[in-house]
């Protein structure tokens, strides 16, 4: 006959059990996961009893987990063959909880003793992390019985019994029972759902599918796919990683590339990384929603991790284990963050390491990569910790390349740069066409100097943010130094003709020409001078020094409609043939209309190349007088 004994929770057990029954329903599924956990552990320890050679009773029994339902009485059963618990033990684990943090956990939760609703969503996703997961099986039970029998022999099998309201009976039976521990879980009424093999499996698949030991459910197998991140890799074919990412993802297609990593130091894990072969974001959320599943000994802890990838990696799926995760409130929240964090660091320089062995070795195939993946790669522009790793891989068009398909690499540019260049340049544009008609760039081609083109809004950031590659300065072509530019030699084209040099005379009326057209702007420009840089294009505005260039100046004025077009220098090139026809008119008479119709006309079309012009209307009305002026002066008119 079995000795009954009828004892209290301690305080905290109440309180929390208050909370379970009460509170928190959402995901209630992951009872499931806790008691499968737990069941894992008690192999687990069972295990390394018999490794160390201790005796253990039955010990024949085969190490695994069962799990019966039964959907008329509404019951579910699971069994483990692991360590069992003795009396003093099943006291001690479902009676009190014996962690120092457990409080803090409880006034997290509980705010005037009631959930708030921010708690109820999350705490049973990270109930499991403080050892309180054994208590959520009352968000889906009404009663509870569990049977133990200890591995020590002559310890006798206890059960224990409880409803979650306060108290537990405990009973030490006479009868003989196979070593391991029974949880018999009578379900609430709103919880039938789990009385069902489908349900039951759908939920180990999700969150428990990788424990170590077979997971059986009403006799079948269900954890039937292998932890491939466990295996040694050279015993692993890439067909069974594609599978294993197909199940994972629920991508139909193989991954475009897989990164398999084992750590050891400064903390331990495994990790199967994948990058897909098409990512879909047509939301831009794909770095918000990023994220590997963290596991620990098999049991799913958190699904998305965002901590373990950051936002340039978003594109890469996959999942992590490590034993070193803490899994309960004893340790201090910063001292979890900081194993997340060492994880995260030795696996992003994994994978960039992996990155730049397959752009050295698989340049076809890396290309293929950054043509997919590039656009939210660059976004690792502030990830100072692998700074240099980081801007090796950066791909970019340049003029140097022929088409709008090549591209080039950071290191590539530093190969091909004259001998005394000490700047790396780039221009941003919506095109390759678009750039190679910008007027800034005119000198570049003029003394052969290369410069990358930049299509994507966030290329400039990134460039900017590096500011740096290797001895390089990073430098958009429109703050470029003109006097280092002069001390490259400037080719000239066969058969070009030269604009003949001004007299001295004319020289000084030029200056007062300039004078004139800055009267005319007035305050819409800072200064307006001769350039230096031009040689195919009449004028263009250039930001005064040390301020934003222009794509970065309308990308702020984006976010900040209120935001006006900036004060720039315009530049006047006085060997362009409408400069010099507009000193012919000047020299005649300085006050002549058609001067201010062409400053005005200057300054509007070098606001709309640089993407300034919102009214274009009378900028299209003065083209037409001019035209209409013009048509009169042709002979055939006359």
């Amino acid at each position: 006959m079995a000795k009954t004994k009828k004892l209290k929770f301690k305080a905290e057990v109440n309180k929390l059990l208050d909370i379970l029954v009460h509170s928190l329903y959402s995901n209630r599924e992951i009872f499931l996961r806790e008691l499968i956990s737990n069941a894992s552990d008690a192999l687990d320890k069972l295990r390394f009893e018999t490794t160390r050679g201790t005796e253990v009773v039955n010990a024949d029994l085969p190490l695994e987990i069962s799990i019966s339902v039964d959907d008329k009485a509404k019951q579910i059963v699971i069994k483990d063959t692991g360590i069992g618990m003795t009396e003093e033990e099943i006291v001690s684990n479902l009676g009190t909880i014996a962690k120092s943090g457990t409080e803090a956990f409880l006034q997290m939760m509980t705010k005037n003793g009631k959930a708030e609703e921010k708690d109820k969503q999350d705490a049973s996703a990270i109930i499991g992390k403080f050892g309180v997961g054994f208590y959520s099986v009352f968000m889906a039970a009404e009663k509870v019985v569990v049977t133990s029998k200890s591995f020590q022999k002559d310890s006798p099998a206890v059960r224990w019994t409880s409803d979650g309201l306060g108290s537990f009976e405990l009973d030490i039976l006479e009868e003989d029972i196979k070593r391991g521990t029974s949880i018999e879980i009578s379900l609430r009424e709103d919880a039938a759902e789990f009385a069902s093999k489908d349900r039951i499996s759908e939920a180990i698949k999700k969150h428990s599918n990788f424990v170590t030991f077979p997971i059986n459910v009403e006799g079948d197998k269900v954890n039937t796919v292998t932890a491939l991140w466990r295996e040694p890799k050279f015993k692993i074919k890439q067909e069974q990683y594609d599978e294993f990412y197909k199940f994972i993802s629920h991508d139909y297609q193989e991954p475009m590339d897989t990164i398999h990593v084992s750590v050891d130091a400064p903390v331990q894990f495994n990790a199967l990384v994948f990058i897909p072969k098409q990512v879909f974001d047509m939301f831009g959320t794909l770095r918000e929603d990023r994220g590997l599943d963290l596991y620990v000994n098999g049991v799913l802890i958190q699904h998305k991790n965002k901590d373990l990838i950051p936002e340039y990696l978003a594109f890469c799926k996959g999942l992590v284990e490590s034993p070193d995760v803490p899994l309960n409130v004893s340790r201090e929240t910063l001292q979890e963050n900081l194993v997340i964090q060492k994880i995260s660091s030795a696996l992003v320089k994994q994978i960039l390491n992996h990155l730049s062995k397959k752009a050295e070795k698989e340049k076809e195939k890396y290309e293929a990569f950054w043509k997919e993946h590039g656009k939210i790669f660059k976004f690792g522009y502030s990830d100072y910790a692998n700074k240099d790793k980081f801007a090796e891989l950066l791909r970019f068009n340049s003029s140097a390349n022929e088409n709008a398909d090549q591209l080039t690499s950071l290191n590539e540019y530093v190969e091909r740069m004259k001998e005394e260049q000490k700047e790396i340049y780039y221009l941003t544009g919506a095109s390759r066409e678009a750039i190679e008609s910008d007027p800034h760039l005119e000198i570049f081609k003029r003394k052969k100097l290369e410069a990358l083109y930049l299509y994507e809004p966030v290329d400039e950031f990134a460039l900017s943010g590096l500011s740096k590659f290797k001895d390089f300065e990073l430098k958009p072509v429109e703050q470029a130094d003109l006097a280092k530019l002069d001390s490259f030699k400037e080719e000239e084209k066969e058969g070009e003709e030269k604009a003949e040099e001004l007299s001295k005379g004319d020289e000084k009326i030029f200056e007062k020409l300039l004078k004139r057209i800055k009267d005319i702007l007035g305050d819409r420009v800072t200064e307006v001078r001769e350039s230096k840089r031009l040689h195919d294009s009449a004028s263009c505005l250039v930001n005064p020094d040390g301020s934003m260039t222009s794509h970065m100046h309308k990308m702020m004025q984006m976010m900040n409609k209120e935001m006006t077009p900036p004060q720039k220098v315009m530049e006047i090139n006085k060997n362009h043939k409408l400069t010099r026809n507009l000193l012919k008119i000047y020299k005649n008479d300085p006050r002549d209309a058609f001067i201010d119709n062409a400053a005005e006309q200057l300054y509007e079309s070098a606001l709309l190349l640089e993407g300034y012009l919102t009214d274009p209307h009378k900028l299209v009305n003065r083209i037409n007088k001019v035209l209409e002026q013009s048509s009169e002066w042709h002979p055939s008119s006359k």
